[in-house]
């Protein structure tokens, strides 16, 4: 979800779910440690619970990292073990780091001594064409043995060579049998399942069998499947409000964030088209849903519907 989940989009999904545990984009430890750390960690109270998902392999700089996590105030720090990206095993973390697993529990465990907030892991079932059960249940195990009781995991295996990071999410076989199998293996542990999920009913079908359930590209593009989320899931009241407030909202946000005078105070501040790209999926599947969505994708009809709210 690089480039996706930002504080911008976060924002907007919250305005559909209040109890659902969001997740930031993967931020790398390098960008924190020796990069702009306000344009990374900023976020909306409105968030909360929100956690930081990072990327990195080096116990100090994580533990660095979720230092930086807590002080922001972030709800929990997550550590990465699933994305296959080649760029990000160049970086020696995400997926391939399932190979190692001692150093994910030396990971974990430096990050626990420093913070209070829970700190999670996510990942695959395998990596590469391995259809072995027993060796997720040992990576989990490993991360057990050092305190970590909250894992997600991606029902499929990752392939770390030969497939982009799309074909990845798609041509690896999914496999919630084994996701099923670490919930009744590791009980005392939260096992969140995450992989292929596209429909309400199917978490329900999931939550009979693990403690949660992740969606990632379904809620961006579908966005109001959140709506229904906290009556339904979560014990929270029914969500009252309609797609049009949902706009509305959306429309004074970007008023709000997208200052007029670019960079006065030294910040960095999104132009109201970046921030509007996130609620594209909102009438998803309604009539006139196309033409709506272009009134907000094409540049040219932003600035004619809604630029002379955000100019100079």
């Amino acid at each position: 979800m690089m480039d996706w989940t930002d504080r911008h989009c976060r924002y907007f999904h919250r305005l559909l779910t209040k109890k659902t545990l969001l997740y930031t984009e993967m931020v790398t430890t390098g960008a924190l440690l020796h990069g702009d750390v306000a344009r990374h960690l900023r976020f909306n109270d409105e968030e909360h619970p929100v956690a930081l998902q990072l990327g990195g392999s080096d116990p100090a700089d994580l533990a660095a990292s979720a230092k930086l996590a807590a002080e922001w105030g972030y709800n929990e720090v997550n550590l990465n073990c699933g994305c296959p990206s080649e760029r990000v095993q160049k970086g020696s973390f995400g997926a391939c780091l399932m190979a190692e697993a001692p150093l994910v529990a030396d990971c974990v465990k430096a990050m626990q001594d420093v913070v209070s907030i829970p700190v999670t892991v996510k990942h695959r079932i395998g990596i590469d064409k391995s259809e072995s059960y027993d060796f997720v249940r040992d990576f989990v195990g490993t991360l057990y043995n050092v305190g970590c009781t909250v894992f997600l995991v991606h029902a499929r295996s990752a392939w770390l060579k030969g497939l982009s990071p799309k074909e990845n999410r798609e041509i690896p076989p999914l496999r919630y049998e084994f996701v099923y199998q670490l919930k009744r293996d590791f009980p005392g542990c939260t096992i969140v399942l995450n992989g292929g999920v596209k429909t309400n009913d199917e978490i329900e079908t999931h939550l009979a069998h693990v403690d949660g359930v992740m969606l990632g590209r379904e809620a961006y593009h579908n966005p109001w499947i959140m709506s229904d989320w906290d009556a339904r899931f979560l014990g929270g009241e029914a969500n009252a409000m309609t797609r049009d407030e949902a706009e509305t909202h959306m429309l004074t946000y970007m008023q709000r964030v997208c200052h007029k005078e670019q960079g006065k105070d030294g910040l960095m501040y999104p132009s109201a088209y970046s921030v509007a790209r996130h609620m594209l999926g909102l009438r998803h599947g309604q009539a006139g849903a196309r033409a709506w969505k272009q009134k907000w994708s094409d540049k040219q009809q932003f600035r004619q519907n809604y630029g002379a709210l955000f100019a100079s």
